[in-house]
C-alpha cells in the first residue's frame, strides 16, 4: 500500500514538472515572436542620431546647366551648335555650360574651347582615336596624367566636365608657356611641323563662326537690360 502510495505521488509529480516544462517553452516562443515582431515594426535609427556623420551616395558628377539657366548668350550658341552639328540641345547645353565655366576659372575664352571640341570630334563626348585621344576635345591620357589624378583617372576623360576641364587647362598652359595662340593650338594638336598651321586655321575658322552668335545676343540683352 505504501509503495502504490508513493508511485502515484511520483507519477503526479512527474506530470506536474512535464506541464512545468511545456508552459515554460510556450512562454519562451512567445516572447521570441513579440521580440520579432517589435524589431520588424521599428523604423532603424538614423546614423547620425549620436553625432555619426550621415553618408548619403552621391551620383555621377553631372556637367553643364538646365537650358532654362543658361544666359541669352549661352542659349544662343547651344542653338547653334545644336542645329550645326546635329546633337540634342540639351547635350549642347550642357558643352556651352561646361565651357563656359571653364573658361572663366582658366581664363580662356569659352568660344575657343567650343571651337576646339568641334574640330576635335564634332562635339562627340564619346569619341576615341587611334592614337588613343579621347573625348570632346581629343586628349591623350599619358601625356597629361598629372592633370587628371583628382578627377577620376583615364577613364573620367570620357565625361565631359573632365574632358572640357582638362582640354581648357591645357590650352592656358600652351597660351602662356609659349605667348602665341595659333602655336599654342599646334602645339594642343601636336602638329607643331604642320605646313600652314592647318589645324590652328581650322579652329580659328570655327571660333570665327561662333562669335556673330555670341555680339548678336550680347545686344538682344543690352537692349532687353
Amino acid at each position: 500500500m505504501k509503495a502504490t502510495c508513493i508511485a502515484r505521488v511520483y507519477s503526479a509529480a512527474k506530470a506536474g514538472l512535464a506541464l512545468l516544462g511545456l508552459a515554460a517553452v510556450f512562454s519562451f516562443t512567445l516572447l521570441a515572436l513579440d521580440r520579432e515582431a517589435l524589431l520588424k515594426g521599428l523604423a532603424p535609427l538614423p546614423a547620425d542620431l549620436f553625432g555619426a556623420p550621415s553618408i548619403t551616395a552621391a551620383g555621377a558628377i553631372q556637367g553643364g546647366a538646365s537650358e532654362t539657366l543658361l544666359s541669352r548668350e549661352q542659349r544662343a550658341l547651344a542653338e547653334f551648335i545644336a542645329k550645326r552639328y546635329r546633337i540634342a540641345n540639351t547635350a549642347a547645353a550642357s558643352f556651352v555650360s561646361l565651357a563656359y565655366r571653364a573658361g572663366e576659372e582658366h581664363s580662356v575664352d569659352p568660344l575657343l574651347i567650343l571651337a576646339v571640341m568641334a574640330v576635335e570630334s564634332r562635339y562627340n563626348p564619346v569619341a576615341e582615336s587611334v592614337m588613343g585621344a579621347k573625348g570632346l576635345m581629343q586628349i591623350i591620357p599619358k601625356f597629361h596624367l598629372d592633370k587628371l589624378g583628382d578627377l577620376g583617372g583615364e577613364q573620367a576623360l570620357l565625361e565631359p566636365e573632365v574632358n572640357i576641364e582638362v582640354g581648357t587647362q591645357i590650352l592656358r598652359e600652351y597660351t602662356r608657356r609659349f605667348g602665341d595662340p595659333e602655336f599654342a593650338l599646334q602645339m594642343y594638336a601636336g602638329a607643331v611641323d604642320e605646313p600652314g598651321s592647318q589645324y590652328a586655321a581650322k579652329v580659328m575658322a570655327e571660333k570665327a563662326r561662333l562669335e556673330p552668335v555670341r555680339q548678336k545676343a550680347r545686344k538682344g540683352s543690352e537692349q532687353s537690360a
